[in-house]
């Protein structure tokens, strides 16, 4: 697939056609993602920084699959709410841009409240 919209669509026509659309509310979604995403964070649960680059083959596979999750979950529910991810993404990238100007920020991880 090669666009969000590509991948909304089959999510779309995946749970329509397992009649899982009744299932999929925002908050289930929402719900879901939340548990992908710990699921996620598992595969580098007790990793040193530089382990975390360098996974072995089953530690690679098993991210890319939680990775595939959290986008897939994302996508659902951002279609069920309307959501243009990619417009979304990009305000929010200007947003940040406005909030950590180079200037002030480069090379530090302080919050933008924070500098």
């Amino acid at each position: 697939m090669d666009s969000l919209e590509t991948l909304k669509v089959a999510m779309r026509e995946f749970a329509k056609e397992r009649e899982w659309d009744q299932f999929h509310s925002p908050k289930n979604l929402s719900m879901a993602l939340a548990g992908e995403t710990a699921e996620l964070l598992d595969c580098f649960r007790w990793l040193t920084e530089e382990a975390s680059y360098q996974l072995d083959a089953s530690q690679s596979q098993a991210v890319k699959e939680e990775l595939a999750d959290v986008l897939l979950f994302t996508v659902r529910l951002a279609d069920k709410l309307n959501i243009d991810l990619m417009a979304a993404a990009e305000q929010k990238i200007e947003k940040n841009a406005r909030h950590y100007p180079v200037d002030k920020v480069k090379g530090s991880a302080k919050k933008y409240n924070q500098y």
